[in-house]
């Protein structure tokens, strides 16, 4: 959040642009993000490296969306249902 605070366009600053519905819904407060985070961050990953930027772009999302579901899980309450003995 520090990049996307100082308006630094990096890998970082861009997923957490994307992931910035979510975050807040968590209730992190969240820099403004950069508009069109996920074009954005596709053409900085191709600029750094065009062979191999469509996977690595994949990557990094399913791991956002990974790490932010986790978050989602553990914030929200457990559904416990005792077993009977």
């Amino acid at each position: 959040m520090a990049d996307l605070s100082a308006g630094v366009e990096s890998a970082e600053a861009l997923l957490v642009s994307i992931g910035a519905p979510r975050l807040a819904g968590l209730g992190l407060t969240v820099p403004e993000p950069f508009p069109s985070p996920e074009h954005r961050l596709y053409a900085l990953l191709a600029a750094e490296g065009a062979d191999w930027a469509h996977s690595r772009y994949n990557a990094l999302v399913r791991r956002l969306k990974d790490e932010l579901r986790l978050k989602v899980e553990l914030a929200s309450p457990l559904d416990f249902v005792p077993v009977p003995a």
